[in-house]
């Protein structure tokens, strides 16, 4: 088990963000969270977030379930599938790992300190691609691909991000 460590370099080069993802499962719907980002848009995501230096990706994912939604996972498996994402013109990479939780407890209720989750909800797994309908590719794909028994080999989603603002991103997937 890994422990996120923080890089001193992190302030003066590239931002390096470690994150962890949860795919949570109930009567065959998964739980998304809505994020609210700058400049007012939001996303829908599976719960999770940054891990904090010196936690575990399992520890950090089960902090942020539930700061985003209230419920404790007692138990995860994976991952079911990584993603990694560099954006060489925002000076940003993105290393994620995505696990599934195999037990749970608990009422939903959002008390994100970061702000950013408002809303979350179970969604029917039929209804995921409409709902992820113009994300980004690099959570969009991933998840998509996991639903839909379409995961590669690997289990690892690759992507190079170029652009420097949101309305002009272009992303390439670099690894199938």
């Amino acid at each position: 088990m890994s422990v996120v460590k923080s890089y001193g370099w992190q302030t003066l080069g590239m931002r390096r963000w470690t994150v962890g993802g949860g795919v949570i499962f109930d009567s065959g719907r998964i739980l998304m969270v809505q994020n609210h980002r700058r400049g007012g848009r939001t996303d829908w995501s599976t719960p999770g977030g940054v891990i904090d230096e010196g936690e575990t990706i399992l520890q950090g994912l089960t902090r942020e379930v539930k700061e985003e939604t209230g419920l404790v996972v007692q138990g995860w498996s994976g991952p079911v599938y990584t993603v990694s994402a560099e954006a060489i013109d925002m000076n940003w990479t993105l290393g994620v790992e995505v696990h599934l939780a195999e037990s749970y407890s608990g009422e939903l209720h959002i008390d994100d300190p970061d702000g950013i989750v408002r809303a979350a909800e179970w969604i029917r797994r039929e209804d995921i691609a409409d709902l992820l309908e113009g994300q980004q590719l690099w959570l969009r794909e991933p998840l998509m691909g996991y639903l839909n028994n379409d995961v590669p080999k690997s289990g690892e989603y690759s992507y190079r991000i170029h652009g420097s603002s949101a309305s002009e991103l272009r992303v390439e997937r670099t690894q199938v």
